[in-house]
């Protein structure tokens, strides 16, 4: 009988020690690639075709201009300082698009910390989780999302074509380590189930963190 019990309790530990290591692992790699990307979360005032085709003119204004500033900058924190120098600059052109097509919605506009669903760019995919945002909010804002990654410039290219240029490319796997650029990379079963990992302990760090 003291011999099951001691089986028993190896299992125990080492299901505790198999866990503590996937959780670790998990939480190393999901940090590095939410700390070198920044996103742009937009929600429309409703469902409806009025509604959901402002939000993708409000979108297409506030990508120019963010095209248009961001010529030089090189890493995360230079557009999270690009984005509090100019937010006010953003508000007003989404409340001109907005007056201009004929709404009177306010916006509401917030850099932070927000959750994002699980998004493929072409032959990049970044898991769910929590990730540092620019959302920007029009008027009732209960409609759907639109969603794209400001660094490195995924907002600015064609993924039609199933995979990203060259240097966005570059600059995704120099902002990670090759740990995580080969899992938001590479399409593999190794590598999904890697991905899958690291999407449910974060689900499971942001359900504690909301406790």
């Amino acid at each position: 009988m003291k011999f099951y019990k001691r089986i028993l309790l190896l299992m125990v530990l080492f299901l505790c020690y198999t866990s503590i290591c996937a959780f670790s692992y998990a939480t190393v790699v999901f940090d590095d690639i939410s700390d070198s990307v920044f996103r742009l979360h937009i929600i429309a005032n409703s469902d409806s075709k009025e509604d959901q085709d402002l939000k993708l003119l409000v979108r297409d204004n506030v990508l120019k201009y963010m095209k248009e500033i961001s010529t030089d900058v090189s890493s995360k924190e230079e557009v999270i300082s690009l984005m509090e120098d100019h937010l006010d600059d953003f508000k007003s052109i989404a409340i001109s698009t907005i007056r201009e097509n004929g709404f009177d919605y306010d916006v509401n506009l917030r850099i932070g910390k927000f959750d994002f669903p699980t998004k493929t760019y072409g032959d990049i995919s970044l898991p769910s989780g929590m990730y540092d945002a620019l959302r920007i909010e029009i008027g009732d804002a209960i409609g759907q999302n639109w969603w794209c990654v400001m660094f490195p410039t995924l907002c600015f290219v064609d993924v039609s074509s199933g995979s990203l240029d060259d240097d966005s490319k570059a600059v995704l796997e120099e902002s990670l380590n090759d740990e995580g650029f080969d899992l938001v990379s590479e399409n593999n079963s190794k590598s999904k189930f890697k991905f899958k990992l690291v999407e449910f302990f974060e689900d499971i760090r942001i359900t504690l963190a909301e406790l």
